[in-house]
């Protein structure tokens, strides 16, 4: 039987799902004994006592000039910014994607701008938007809706083209008005693949959120890596990227099960593809 026909049993597959973590896991495990027995002073690979420390020190205990309990006021400040630019770019791209991809005029009119805006470094705007927003919470916001939502529009237009013209001649044939066919034909098709967007935007999301708490913010968990880098302080920094990435799972996973409770016949139509 050729290896493309082979399929892991639901067990074994999950088991294979485990074991790049537990490599990478031990790889760190053994490097870092061998630097730390070489040199018990070493902080670049941290052990993982020294990080559950700092982890403890950063999550339950209240900082002596602040009083706050740093990790969970980071958070807090990182996600409510993620979270808030996630929805207004969700907001643009749903109603710039249905209108360019639906609505030939507009199409030609915004189509080419929206694919030039979507390749320029969102990153490179970054002095440009500090220098016009300031360096408050709006221009971190904006920072991450201008990163993705030009992405998600393309990708959503790009949806709305592919849809079945037999569906659209269809419902005008039945009297179906442009907003009727808006509500009736192209939405309940296109978020399921909003959620898909949205998923395939979470990662960029994050990276635009950490550089621009890095660079002007006074909370979040970019801001505390890049405070603490000068210290070298890699039993907090180390913690905090796996927080980051815990959170960047979780909120990929709540995607999937919003898609799967939402729309149970898109995820079997892709279950059976």
């Amino acid at each position: 039987m050729r290896l493309i026909n082979r399929r892991p049993e639901a067990g074994f597959g999950r088991l294979l799902m485990i074991v790049p973590f537990v490599l990478v896991v031990l790889t760190y495990l053994i490097a870092s004994a061998a630097r730390l027995a070489e040199n018990p002073a070493d902080k670049l690979l941290p052990s993982p006592a020294s990080m559950m420390a700092a982890v403890t020190r950063m999550a339950f205990e209240a900082d002596k000039r602040t009083g706050d309990f740093l990790l969970w006021v980071d958070t807090s400040a990182s996600l409510g910014r993620i979270l808030a630019a996630l929805a207004i770019a969700t907001a643009i791209s749903l109603v710039l994607g249905i209108a360019i991809g639906l609505l030939p005029y507009l199409r030609s009119l915004a189509g080419g701008f929206v694919a030039v805006i979507s390749v320029v470094p969102p990153l490179a705007l970054l002095p440009i938007l500090f220098i016009v927003l300031g360096l408050g919470e709006t221009s971190k916001i904006a920072l991450i809706v201008i990163g993705i939502a030009p992405f998600m529009t393309r990708d959503l237009a790009l949806r709305v083209s592919e849809l079945p013209p037999q569906q659209i001649i269809k419902a005008q044939t039945l009297g179906a008005s442009s907003w009727q066919l808006v509500l009736r034909v192209v939405l309940p098709q296109l978020l399921p693949r909003l959620i898909d967007g949205l998923r395939l935007s979470l990662g960029p999301a994050w990276l635009f959120l950490i550089a621009a708490e890095a660079i002007a913010s006074e909370s979040g968990l970019g801001f505390r890596i890049f405070l603490v880098r000068r210290y070298l302080a890699m039993d907090v920094i180390i913690p905090y990227v796996i927080w980051i990435t815990l959170l960047a799972f979780l909120m990929d996973r709540l995607l999937v099960l919003l898609q799967a409770r939402a729309f149970p016949w898109f995820a079997g139509a892709r279950a059976t593809a």
